[in-house]
């Protein structure tokens, strides 16, 4: 079993890097026509992995499908675990899309100009992977050794559901937030950005330009306060701490929601993997256009809701249902996403029409 897990992290390492340090190595503003290219390619390795999910259940390659999903009771035959690993990465990817929203109030608040953001949406992707990966061996651990942890799981998904269909939206101020602020009490901030650096040395305009050549703009009063050499976090650095604590804050929604799907831990991390792999492209696809979907909120919202009762009730959809009932589960997921982005669309035609 653990050479399936090596290799497969080991994939996503090489994915990473040729994204990095091939496609991405220079800097440069990402626009819409390409974002949507990548996304493209994302999305359509996402969905490729299910034909290697269906043919690795199918013959227990690497002893996958051998034990009991914890979640409905049933050995994983190669079509149960393509129905669950494409219902967890439809709810992944569904949820990662409300991520954007935030992402792009952070930008906004730190001003990060667009030729830097990929950076730091790059770090935080692998910052976010680090910390659902051990959210998720938890997890599983949990249920695993106590079955009633799905229950509690079940209720929180139920109360966000209901927390994000009545209560109001509130924007908090990125600025006020408890980890930038304690970052900022423990590290000395340059005002400035520096290139694509999160971090720089205190010195002079002069060593600023020699370390930077051609930012001379950027090297005005480099932080005269500041002992030269001493080392200090740029707002890149902020923007990245503010990018992986949200994230941290959407893993505990989303965990819960994959869990209420299946108790596989291989089928919850790869879902996982490939919905956050196409964060960064997805982010500069839809950026411009996320205050067009009003009614996402209450799309996730119902899709929470949904996949929380389904978690209550698995045994009694199984008996009704029969054993594929997950299927089912994910076409609903699908129909409720689908409405919710084609009403948001014809309100902002009829919008745009009245104006």
């Amino acid at each position: 079993m653990i050479w399936i897990w090596s290799g497969f992290i080991a994939f996503v390492l090489l994915l990473l890097a040729l994204d990095l340090g091939v496609f991405h190595r220079k800097s440069h503003v990402i626009g819409v026509r390409e974002a949507l290219a990548w996304s493209a390619v994302w999305i359509t390795m996402g969905l490729s992995f299910a034909i290697f999910v269906h043919f690795a259940y199918d013959a227990h390659w690497f002893g996958l499908g051998l034990g009991i999903d914890v979640v409905d009771g049933l050995a994983n035959d190669g079509a149960s675990a393509v129905g669950k690993y494409l219902t967890g990465y439809v709810v992944e990817k569904s949820l990662s899309v409300d991520n954007i929203f935030v992402i792009v109030m952070i930008f906004n608040f730190f001003a990060v100009p667009p030729i830097y953001q990929h950076r730091v949406l790059f770090w935080g992707i692998i910052g976010a992977l680090v910390m659902r990966g051990a959210m998720i061996a938890v997890g599983a651990k949990l249920i695993h050794e106590f079955h009633w942890v799905l229950y509690i799981f079940a209720a929180f998904l139920i109360g966000t559901a209901l927390k994000m269909l009545f209560m109001k939206e509130t924007h908090s101020d990125p600025g006020q937030n408890g980890m930038v602020r304690l970052v900022r009490r423990m590290f000395p901030i340059t005002e400035k950005f520096h290139g694509e650096h999160f971090m720089v040395r205190a010195g002079t305009a002069a060593a600023c330009e020699a370390e930077f050549p051609g930012a001379a703009p950027t090297c005005d009063s480099v932080v005269e306060k500041a002992r030269p050499g001493t080392r200090l976090l740029t707002p890149l650095a902020l923007a990245l701490v503010m990018v992986e604590t949200t994230d941290l804050i959407f893993a505990v929604d989303s965990i819960p929601a994959i869990f209420a799907i299946t108790g596989d831990p291989f089928l919850v991390f790869t879902s996982n993997v490939f919905a956050i792999l196409g964060l960064r492209s997805l982010y500069f696809a839809l950026a411009g256009a996320v205050t067009k979907f009003r009614y996402l909120k209450v799309s996730l919202a119902l899709v929470l809701l949904v996949v929380g009762v389904k978690m209550l009730i698995a045994g009694w959809l199984k008996k009704v249902l029969g054993e594929h009932f997950n299927v089912m589960l994910l076409l609903v997921v699908l129909a409720i996403l689908t409405v919710g982005v084609l009403a948001s669309l014809l309100a902002d035609r009829r919008d745009s029409k009245k104006s």
